[in-house]
């Protein structure tokens, strides 16, 4: 099985309803559906959309094949906004936390199949010394709180999105210049930390050790061409999943956002 997660930074420009830009060439290519197309995800999990389905095209609203499932921000249209595809129909589907300020953002698409349950997620930017850090932060306890009650059950579980947060040094390439800079203050790193004590695995860090692989690259003085980045999007499994794990790898060369997409493969 594949699993894909991406942010994808606006779902009408990645799929080329609206032009999209990069330096100073002008594209309107459906870059999301070539990629699907080419890469066959059994699920593939998209964050950032900034758009409401009724904003998107009906033939642009799922590869063909695919079941989609979207949640999208209910206060403001063209901000957050989550979407899955699924090749498989899940048994149920949930979208909420529980708690409204967390829910109207929508962040979160829940589905359980019959051998696992798969979590797409975005989860908030934090600005440090700012209300939103502390929203960020109860927003990672609310969640912790929500997954418990499968993983207390023994069941299955794979977390997969944008969290927001490098978790260590080698996530990230200038460490040292961001150490109070949010997405890498220890308040939020400490969150993640919570994910390994609770029994859960960072499926990339199973494999590679070394830094040097990043999931997204500021936009500003061509971070990404000198792989100046951050690796802030992740595929964690809970460890009675851990048999089953294959692989998990970026792909920073396939372009359409300020992200790549992360790959992951298990056996299930």
């Amino acid at each position: 099985m594949k699993i894909v997660t991406w942010n994808i930074n606006g779902y009408r420009s990645v799929t080329g309803q609206n032009p999209s830009k990069r330096y100073d060439k002008v594209s309107n290519d459906n870059k999301l559906f070539a990629y699907i197309t080419q890469e066959q995800p059994d699920i593939i999990c998209l964050q950032e959309t900034k758009a409401d389905e009724s904003q998107i095209n009906e033939e642009l609203r799922a590869p063909e094949g695919y079941f989609s499932y979207y949640n999208s921000c209910k206060e403001t249209k063209g901000y957050s906004g989550v979407v899955t595809f699924t090749k498989v129909k899940p048994k149920k589907v949930n979208m909420e936390l529980g708690e409204k300020r967390f829910d109207d953002e929508g962040r979160l698409i829940e589905l359980e199949f019959e051998k696992f349950t798969h979590f797409n997620i975005y989860f908030p930017k934090g600005y440090a010394e700012s209300e939103r850090l502390t929203y960020k932060l109860e927003f990672y306890d609310k969640l912790f709180e929500h997954i418990k009650k499968p993983k207390n059950k023994k069941k299955k579980i794979i977390i997969s999105g944008d969290l927001n947060t490098a978790h260590k040094e080698i996530d990230l390439a200038r460490p040292g210049e961001n150490i109070m800079t949010s997405g890498f203050m220890p308040v939020e790193r400490v969150k993640l930390d919570w994910m390994v004590e609770n029994g859960f695995i960072d499926t990339f860090r199973e494999f590679i050790k070394e830094n040097g692989h990043y999931s997204w690259w500021s936009q500003r003085g061509r971070a990404r061409d000198h792989n100046v980045g951050w690796r802030i999007d992740y595929h964690f499994i809970s460890d009675n999943l851990k048999a089953n794990l294959v692989n998990t790898y970026y792909q920073p060369l396939v372009m359409g956002s300020d992200h790549c997409p992360v790959v992951l493969e298990l056996n299930i």
